[in-house]
């Protein structure tokens, strides 16, 4: 789960069917000269392309949310790899529309779309003895979920104990803003999909089995899966 944050208790709500860079900086001696080059690459700026997206793009890609309960900062793109940023790919598979795929060896998540394409989007996973593959189902979904940590956790880290009834949601919980709770033939699994602030983990193993996505890219995600969509975790 989350870098050893595990998440609530299980609550059933149905079975399916199927059963961290620097930014851009003017220097004084640019500033000083005046030259058109300097004017030239400062305008340019945003220009720039990273595996096909501007940094202008990507920066209101993974802008702030400032509506939201507890409003969300803008990530910065600076700590995060290009090509984990969000975009619709050509994805091969027998899998229909709407499910969701997580490769954990290349640090993704799919979710299939129409005619062969899909929307990737950059991922942490589960470090070393952490890793599962399978098939699952979004059991449930919560915004701003209370974070509870299992009994294994508080053994192996004891300081987890002061969150034993629950850390009430917000941006320093665990579980962020959106969350996708992962189930099997009707239990919960403790395993999440969720929403990161931590632009330096993408692309990274730390977590005890979750995944998870840049808190602008699960919301993306989270408005566009309904409870019962089929979760498919390769072997990484």
């Amino acid at each position: 789960m989350i870098s050893d944050r595990e998440n609530t208790a299980p609550e059933v709500s149905g079975e399916p069917a199927w059963s961290r860079g620097r930014t851009g900086f003017l220097t004084r001696r640019s500033f000083l000269a005046g030259s058109a080059a300097g004017v030239g690459a400062l305008g340019l700026a945003g220009c720039a392309t990273y595996d096909g997206m501007s940094v202008a793009e990507a920066s209101k890609l993974y802008g702030p949310v400032p509506d939201e309960k507890f409003p969300i900062p803008a990530i910065d793109i600076s700590k995060v790899d290009p090509k984990y940023y969000r975009r619709t790919v050509r994805y091969e598979t027998k899998e229909e529309p709407g499910t969701i795929v997580v490769e954990p060896g290349n640090y993704y998540v799919y979710r299939i779309e129409d005619d062969g394409m899909a929307t990737r989007y950059g991922a942490n996973v589960g470090r070393d003895g952490f890793r599962w593959s399978g098939n699952a189902y979004v059991g449930r979904k919560s915004e701003w979920a209370t974070w509870t940590p299992p009994r294994e956790m508080i053994k192996r880290q004891p300081e987890a104990a002061k969150w034993a009834r629950g850390m009430p949601g917000g941006l320093d919980n665990p579980l962020g803003a959106r969350t996708l709770h992962l189930y099997q033939n009707g239990v919960y699994t403790l395993y999440t999909i969720y929403a990161s602030l931590d632009a330096e983990s993408i692309g990274s193993g730390i977590t005890s089995g979750c995944v998870g996505l840049l808190t602008q890219d699960m919301i993306h995600l989270y408005n566009r899966t309904p409870v019962n969509t089929k979760v498919v975790v390769l072997p990484a």
